[in-house]
C-alpha cells in the first residue's frame, strides 16, 4: 500500500490556509484539531488501485473543509469513483451532533446480475456501514441515499449493452479522539474499502491497528470483474 501523502493539496500557500473556505484564512489560523485531522488524510496508506487526487473544497458548508476526489482503477479503467470532504465547525454543529463531519459520494457502473438485485439499495448501504465497521469505527448520526439508474443505448450506440449506475451520498459524524481529532486517516481507508467494494475488488486485509474485522457487517453481490487473462 501507498502513502497517499503526495496527493493531497491545500489549495492554498501554506498550511494556516489549509481547507479554510470562509475566506478568512489571514484572520482565523487553522485549528490545531482540523489541521491534524488534515494531516492524518495526508499520512493514510491505501490500496494501490487507488488513485487520489486534490479537489476543491465545498464553500458554505462549514468554516473549514477540505476534500479529496479518488477513483479505483484497473489499467486505463475507472471501475468507481467518488469524492470525500472533510467538514469542521469549532463551535460545534446540532445536526452533527460533533465538531466534525464527513461527506460522500461513490458512484459506479454495474453488471446485469448486479443491477438485478432487489435488494442492491440495501446492500450499498451495508458496504459503508460495514466498511466502517470493519475497521471498529465508532460514528454517529449517518444518513444518505442509494440511487439506482438504467441506460438503454439507441441508434448509434445500440450495440451497448443496457447499463446501471449506482451512487451513494452519504455523511456521518466520525467520534472525536484525544485532542477532540477523530481518526480520519482510518475513516479515509473504510471509505476506499467502499469505493474497492462497489468497485468488484476482493476485500484486502486492512493495515495493522486499523481494525480486524475485515469485512464484517458488509453484505456481497456477485464480483464485477472476473480474473484478469495474462
Amino acid at each position: 500500500m501507498a502513502a497517499a501523502q503526495g496527493h493531497f493539496s491545500d489549495h492554498s500557500d501554506g498550511d494556516e490556509g489549509a481547507g479554510d473556505t470562509a475566506g478568512t484564512r489571514e484572520s482565523n489560523p487553522v485549528p490545531p484539531a482540523f489541521r491534524r485531522a488534515v494531516e492524518a488524510l495526508r499520512s493514510a496508506r491505501l490500496r494501490p488501485e487507488i488513485e487520489i487526487d486534490p479537489t476543491r473544497p465545498p464553500q458554505r458548508l462549514a468554516p473549514y473543509a477540505y476534500a479529496l476526489e479518488a477513483a479505483v482503477v484497473d489499467g486505463e479503467e475507472d471501475l468507481a469513483d467518488g469524492r470525500l470532504v472533510l467538514l469542521h465547525d469549532p463551535a460545534g454543529h446540532d445536526a452533527w451532533k460533533g465538531t466534525f463531519r464527513l461527506v460522500t459520494l461513490v458512484r459506479a457502473e454495474l453488471e446485469p446480475e448486479m443491477a438485478a438485485d432487489p435488494l442492491l439499495p440495501e446492500v450499498c448501504w451495508s458496504w459503508l456501514t460495514g466498511a466502517l465497521e470493519a475497521r471498529g469505527l465508532a460514528y454517529g448520526e449517518a444518513s444518505g441515499t442509494v440511487t439506482q439508474a438504467g441506460s438503454h443505448y439507441f441508434g448509434g450506440l445500440a450495440e451497448r449493452r443496457p447499463a446501471t449506475q449506482i451512487e451513494i451520498r452519504a455523511s456521518w459524524t466520525p467520534q472525536e479522539g484525544v485532542g477532540g481529532v477523530p481518526d480520519t486517516g482510518a475513516h479515509l481507508a473504510a471509505w476506499c474499502d467502499l469505493l474497492c467494494q462497489i468497485a468488484g475488488l476482493p476485500p484486502s486485509n486492512p493495515e495493522p491497528g486499523a481494525g480486524t474485522n475485515s469485512g464484517a457487517g458488509v453484505v456481497s453481490l456477485p464480483q464485477r470483474r472476473g480474473p484478469q487473462q495474462p
